[in-house]
């Protein structure tokens, strides 16, 4: 069930993408891990399509946990993040928002930002 996930975000998998499933879920992923990323998209969206495998990659190889928020059905959520395109990728550090990226960014780019942020 979705609420022992949540009740138990640190007991989660870190190498595959965690499916926010709530404000209160996405709040306990970003201040329980020091770094994530946070891939707001959509099912429908071709460039979130495209990014999926280099998240898949990314939440394996780095220190990062990679979270993913589906904008349709959690459109309060997102519009509270000022995502107005997808896909939009949010980085917390520390359980603050750092940075916020719009589109399908390279692996290369995304490594080197959570980088910044994981050594």
């Amino acid at each position: 069930m979705a609420t022992d996930a949540r009740d138990d975000v640190s007991a989660q998998s870190l190498d595959e993408p965690i499916y926010i499933d709530g404000r209160s879920h996405l709040e306990d992923v970003t201040t329980t891990h020091d770094v994530v990323l946070v891939d707001f998209y959509a099912d429908w969206c071709g460039p979130c399509q495209m990014l999926n495998p280099v998240l898949e990659r990314l939440a394996g190889t780095t220190e990062a946990v990679i979270a993913k928020v589906d904008v349709d059905e959690h459109q309060q959520l997102a519009g509270s993040f000022g995502v107005r395109g997808v896909p939009t990728l949010v980085l917390f550090a520390g359980g603050e928002q750092v940075e916020q990226q719009s589109g399908a960014l390279p692996e290369d780019r995304l490594r080197s930002l959570i980088e910044g942020y994981t050594e």
